[in-house]
């Protein structure tokens, strides 16, 4: 490819501010690695201090990548993120999570923190008459693997939002839409699988998986969500978008994480 072809590749978010939830680790990550790449400005917005501080002197000066402290369940917080960004030139937002406590703790981080990212990036997008919000869902979304209730619950339930708030927000030129990966081995899923060994986590993902071959990884993830966000997505706006190589096509019997007993198969102790 010529230096100028890369060049045109390289601003497809130019002159746009992205604020990224979660974006200090695993999906959120690659997708701010690669908004900066396409020319964007990033907001950083997580929980974890040291990650996204660490990150944010890796990619870039603080006029082209900041990370801010924003407990998605605290309004205040979104509040003052979605302000930190509009005072950046505009938003895209992806807002990217038992015992009743618990379930409402994950409905909490997932639905009510989407929605609350969304009330504030509106807030500031509607008087612009132009905008994007980005939602990272779940094939939990679209069919049942296995996966705890709340989790599960709270994905469809982000998905429904999205639905809803791409007819309000039409009207003012603003795009609503959902990203619903299958699954990658980020940090927070090799936690679940109470493991560090990442290659055997991707060797489970990949036998359970429908595309053989190829392995789902955070920047697969990243990649539509930059399609999403870039005006090459003009006039998409609604959809829940699969990244899961036809696993919900296939809507196979077997569920991808049903059955945690295979840790013990694969020889997974901690």
């Amino acid at each position: 490819m010529s230096t100028t072809a890369e060049s045109v590749v390289d601003k497809r978010l130019e002159e746009k501010v992205a604020l990224i939830t979660g974006g200090a680790s695993g999906i959120g990550e690659s997708t701010a690695r690669l908004f900066l790449k396409h020319g964007a400005k990033v907001l950083i917005v997580d929980v974890q201090d040291e990650l996204g501080q660490s990150l944010c002197k890796e990619l870039g000066t603080p006029d082209i990548v900041t990370y801010i402290h924003c407990d998605v369940t605290c309004e205040t917080d979104v509040q003052n993120a979605v302000d930190l960004a509009v005072s950046r030139g505009g938003v895209e937002l992806r807002a990217i999570a038992s015992d009743g406590d618990s379930f409402k703790k994950v409905l909490d981080v997932n639905v009510v923190g989407g929605f609350l990212g969304a009330k504030h990036a509106a807030r500031v997008m509607v008087p612009a008459q132009k905008g994007c919000i980005l939602f990272t869902a779940s094939v939990a979304s679209l069919l049942c693997i296995g996966v705890p209730h709340a989790y599960t619950t709270s994905k469809h339930a982000i998905v429904g939002l999205a639905k809803s708030l791409s007819v309000e927000l039409g009207g003012y030129g603003i795009r609503v839409n959902c990203i619903s990966p299958h699954a990658v081995a980020t940090p927070l899923l090799l936690n679940w699988f109470v493991t560090s060994d990442k290659r055997k986590v991707e060797e489970i993902i990949l036998r359970n998986g429908v595309l053989k071959g190829t392995i789902l990884e955070a920047e697969d993830i990243a990649q539509a969500a930059l399609f999403l966000a870039s005006d090459e997505a003009k006039y998409v706006s609604g959809i829940n978008l699969p990244v899961d190589g036809a696993y919900t096509v296939n809507n196979q019997m077997e569920p991808l994480l049903l059955n945690r007993c295979c840790l013990l198969q694969w020889g997974f102790r901690g």
